[in-house]
């Protein structure tokens, strides 16, 4: 699953959290040097930081836990982040200057670093130094090798380490609203999908407070285009959405996945859904700003997105009491010939994650903070919050008081900024369902805990389909071999490559194709079809092909050993 609800937040957020100036060190306040004594290890100390996406919340750590861990670190963190939703201007610039942070999150653009020669081979700091961080990543440090070529430790990846999938965090949703009133039909295709949009929307065109109401939109104006538009189109056509790829399970052979023709006829729905006034037609012009304004008003019967993508009006929505018009998920496909992938194993995901850079004023103390956060006090700390503050112990039992858990579940972004808790998940962590020595669990998800924060509307929609949670509508993972290869979206081309430079241009003609395509009179939509293909072919998607399919033949190696 390229993301389930905490993979995806990790990945989205993860450089977002704490994302700092880059000032090539200048701003940090270091108060111990690269050798640092036992006795400046928690002498004040300002690290910086740049994130590849911006944060929100970002709360320059004056919450509850992010004062704590300065307290237990001497740490402090400034932050940069990207202007746009794109980080490749700001970690261009950085390269162009020859100037970095201490430390960064530079997603896809890690490349461009280590190509520069700006990130630091971790492997001796981490043996010496973060003895944390190597129980964490346990059998998986092998897998933080950056290449056949090249065996050095140059990113610690945050993708949580034995991570167990509780909750359905994608799929189409639909508002508790509607599925109540059609007496919760079954919801399983794109025309089950579809029915229900349209027999709630014939009989209400507005909402209680008079805002006319939206059957469906997408996040399609900006990258968010991939995430709303494109990758659904593979998961209901029963393949792992894993990005621009698709991978043969069989041949490691990969090709750009617009080309898989079942996938054509997914976009043709979303054209039929517009042409019958079922999606919303701002859909590919809107930013997510205005996607997200139309959800927080309760106007939107509709999505289909991953629930990151809509968090923040949700919990806006439950903050307002609005439980109804907040959305229960389902694995929705074309037909019933096909299975979501979703929760299909990709093994470990390294790749994503913090790097120290050349510019890092004491790497020995900032691996000591990551260690830190690694430990099981940082974890507990980033996790579950301040004993006392934000969990008690009963009976050996962490428990969230239900005091603060109404406030977590019914106003999530405020509870967050201000405690800071589940806002420094990032570099080396535990997935859900792993236990600590005191067999509690190091993370606030697990099935007890999802289940104590359903809403009532949520478990009323879940009795009504008779499951315990969303996830039990989907394909087990047990149903599905591991991927060797992980995920195709974590491997990353070089920088400056052909194939990188095809991939470009691809990645223009299938935003402009495919919004055509959906927007078009119907009778059009063959053709404009046909003139995409051919477009993908004079631009080089087969040489494209064959490079990203030496890229995955050489992971599933590199993996191996």
């Amino acid at each position: 699953m390229k993301a389930s609800t905490r993979i995806a937040a990790c990945l989205l957020m993860i450089g977002v959290l704490l994302a700092i100036g880059c000032s090539n060190g200048s701003d940090s306040d270091s108060s111990g040097s690269p050798d640092a004594s036992p006795n400046n290890e928690l002498a004040p100390m300002t690290i910086t930081y740049a994130a590849g996406d911006n944060n929100p919340l970002w709360d320059g750590m004056q919450s509850e836990v992010g004062k704590r861990i300065t307290e237990k670190t001497g740490i402090s963190m400034k932050a940069q982040f990207p202007i746009s939703v794109n980080d490749t201007d700001m970690f261009a610039l950085m390269v162009a200057n020859n100037e970095y942070p201490d430390i960064v999150s530079a997603k896809g653009s890690v490349g461009k670093l280590k190509d520069a020669g700006a990130l630091i081979d971790l492997t001796p700091l981490i043996e010496e130094h973060a003895p944390n961080i190597k129980k964490v990543y346990g059998e998986y440090m092998k897998r933080l090798r950056w290449s056949n070529d090249d065996h050095g430790i140059y990113v610690l990846p945050s993708a949580p380490v034995n991570q167990t999938y509780f909750n359905a965090g994608t799929g189409f949703e639909l508002q508790h609203a509607v599925l109540k009133e059609l007496n919760y039909p079954r919801i399983k295709t794109v025309q089950d999908f579809e029915n229900a949009l349209k027999a709630y929307y014939d009989k209400h065109k507005t909402t209680a407070d008079g805002q006319p109401i939206i059957p469906l939109t997408l996040n399609g104006g900006g990258w968010q285009f991939l995430i709303s538009v494109t990758n659904p189109a593979v998961a209901a056509t029963g393949a792992p959405d894993e990005g621009e790829f698709y991978i043969d399970p069989d041949t490691y052979n990969a090709k750009l996945h617009y080309l898989r023709p079942e996938e054509k006829e997914y976009f043709r729905w979303l054209n039929h859904m517009h042409d019958i006034g079922l999606l919303d037609p701002e859909s590919f012009v809107q930013k997510p700003d205005q996607y997200g304004a139309k959800i927080a008003s309760g106007r939107v019967l509709g999505l289909i997105d991953r629930d990151w993508g809509f968090a923040g009006e949700v919990a806006a929505l439950r903050k307002e009491g609005k439980f109804d018009q907040t959305y229960a998920h389902f694995p929705v496909t074309m037909d019933e010939s096909y299975k979501r992938y979703d929760f299909q194993s990709p093994g470990y995901l390294a790749g994503t994650g913090i790097s120290i850079t050349t510019s890092a004023k004491d790497p020995v103390r900032v691996i000591k903070f990551l260690d830190f956060l690694a430990s099981d006090e940082g974890q507990v700390l980033i996790n579950w919050g301040i004993e006392g503050k934000h969990y008690k112990v009963e009976n050996g039992k962490r428990v969230i008081p239900e005091d603060i858990l109404n406030w977590k579940v019914n106003d999530n972004w405020n509870f967050r900024k201000t405690t800071g808790v589940d806002m420094y998940r990032f570099g080396p962590s535990y997935g859900d369902g792993v236990k600590d020595q005191t067999g509690n669990y190091y993370t606030t998800v697990f099935p007890e805990q999802i289940e104590k924060e359903y809403t009532q509307a949520d478990r009323e929609t879940l009795a009504a389909y008779n499951i315990k949670s969303y996830k039990d509508l989907w394909p087990a993972k047990e149903e599905f071999p591991v991927r060797p290869w992980g995920s195709a979206w974590n491997i990353n081309m070089v920088t400056g490559s052909e194939a990188n430079a095809i991939f470009q241009q691809c990645q223009d003609i299938v935003k402009r194709r495919i919004t055509q395509a959906i927007l078009a009179e119907p009778e059009q939509f063959d053709a404009i079809w046909d003139d995409f293909m051919t477009e993908l072919e004079r631009a080089g998607v087969e040489k494209l092909n064959e490079e990203f399919t030496k890229l995955v033949k050489d992971r599933v190696q590199l993996w191996k050993e």
